[in-house]
């Protein structure tokens, strides 16, 4: 590659010379496009290296470039060949703030010729740079005559005198950036104190509450205990005096005693009926006991539910004979054996069955079961009046029954305790209904191992 043009050459050979070199290197730095921080900082790391070259070897041939780099941008080169050969201890520039002031400054050595050369980049922004350009620096500089050694020291101290004004006002924006970052931290740590403050209260609140909720969730606990022992010793109780009733009633209905007027037989057929209806709440207050009491465990075997399905299928079709509802249990698809309790499932279905034969005036009550995937679902569908969603989760609450719907014998219990029962197989029953479409309760359930 042709080397390029100098654009300025000029002897380094006394004292006097360095001021010249400044000078000289701070007008080319002007030419090629540098910034003005830049030409004084290219100015004083040439003086600097001229002043050692001067004391080391009697001086150099100082040469001025333009050279392209790779990334097609320009770089001012300035190469200082000494007049004669450097020591063999080599040299370098005596003060490290030097090569600071400039991209590069090395000492390079072709052959028998050594070199001090430094360089600076030009800025991207400043005007390019092509050959008939550079001719035209070269020719400027060419006619340009250097001022006197006296000029260019006043120059220097110009130089010097803005560099310590801009040094004066960077210590002041330093001075009022740390006033202004004391007064920051001040204000950190006194918002740090406050919300630690803050946080150190707060805890103190959740402790406080998590305390109580402990101290309420006991006082819940130990509540549900009194009530599931209250519900079990008086469903016990009341159950002994209860089937007495029963059993009274059939004796003196019985044909070996004496005859009663249609009168008393109908009086006593109420008494049986309400000790009847009496003795159906017992039981069930005494199953909604022992299931919230957790005194039931399940017995886990091998259910087969089409053998569940005819029992249930037999024993319920007397509800439907004579009515407008028709019970159909269809038939489940085989193999339909899942891994259950089959007496508390068989209690469930039940429980399913008789609500929908109780609460449907026409139509059907219709069981059906369905493998998906690891679960079975069994549903208990009705053409019932169907039930508001809103109300989809009170049902589920005891004692609670439909507004409209309620039916003689009625207690509001069944629905409660199938749902834990169904818990307690590891199931949930669900809810489909809207008013004046029936509805359908589905109870799901892991298939198990079986």
């Amino acid at each position: 590659m042709r080397a390029p043009e100098p654009l300025l050459q000029m002897a380094l050979r006394v004292e006097q010379d360095i001021f010249l070199v400044r000078q000289r290197g701070r007008e080319v730095a002007a030419a090629v496009g540098l910034e003005h921080q830049d030409q004084v900082r290219v100015a004083t790391a040439l003086s600097e290296v001229a002043r050692d070259l001067l004391r080391i070897v009697d001086g150099a041939d100082v040469t001025f470039l333009a050279v392209e780099e790779s990334d097609a941008r320009y770089a001012l080169r300035i190469d200082l060949a000494p007049v004669r050969p450097l020591p063999d201890d080599g040299y370098q520039p005596q003060s490290g703030a030097v090569g600071r002031l400039v991209d590069t400054l090395a000492v390079s050595r072709d052959g028998g010729d050594t070199v001090v050369r430094m360089s600076r980049r030009v800025p991207a922004t400043a005007p390019e740079l092509p050959a008939a350009r550079l001719a035209e620096l070269r020719a400027e500089l060419g006619r340009s005559a250097p001022a006197s050694a006296l000029d260019e020291l006043a120059t220097q101290n110009g130089q010097l005198i803005a560099a310590l004004d801009e040094v004066r006002s960077h210590r002041d924006e330093l001075a009022v950036l740390n006033a202004e970052l004391e007064e920051t931290n001040r204000g950190v740590m006194a918002l740090y104190t406050q919300l630690s403050e803050e946080l150190e209260e707060t805890n103190r609140g959740v402790v406080a509450l998590y305390a109580e909720l402990d101290e309420k969730s006991a006082q819940l606990r130990a509540a549900s205990e009194s009530k599931s022992r209250f519900l079990a010793n008086v469903s016990h109780e009341l159950r002994a005096p209860v089937t007495a009733i029963i059993g009274l009633g059939r004796l003196l209905t019985d044909s070996a005693s004496d005859p009663l007027t249609d009168a008393q037989s109908e009086q006593v057929e109420l008494i049986r009926s309400s000790a009847a209806d009496l003795l159906s709440l017992v039981n069930d207050l005494l199953d909604l006991a022992k299931a919230e009491s957790g005194r039931i465990e399940p017995d886990w075997a091998e259910v087969d539910l089409r053998a569940l399905f005819g029992q249930l299928r037999g024993t319920l079709r007397a509800l439907a004979t004579g009515s407008a509802v028709e019970l159909v249990v269809e038939e489940p698809p085989a193999p339909a054996v899942l891994r259950s309790d089959e007496v508390l499932l068989a209690q469930v279905l039940r429980n399913l069955l008789h609500n929908g034969l109780k609460f449907t005036e026409q139509g059907e009550v219709r069981m059906r079961a369905e493998r998906e995937g690891d679960r079975w679902r069994i549903s208990v569908s009705d053409t019932g009046v169907g039930i508001a969603p809103e109300l989809h989760e009170r049902i589920f609450e005891e004692f609670y029954q439909v507004p409209g719907t309620s039916r003689p014998g009625g207690t509001g219990l069944g629905l409660p305790y199938a749902r834990r029962l169904v818990t307690l197989l590891d199931g949930t029953l669900e809810l489909t209904s809207e008013p004046g479409q029936g509805s359908t309760f589905t109870v799901v359930l892991p298939a198990g191992e079986a």
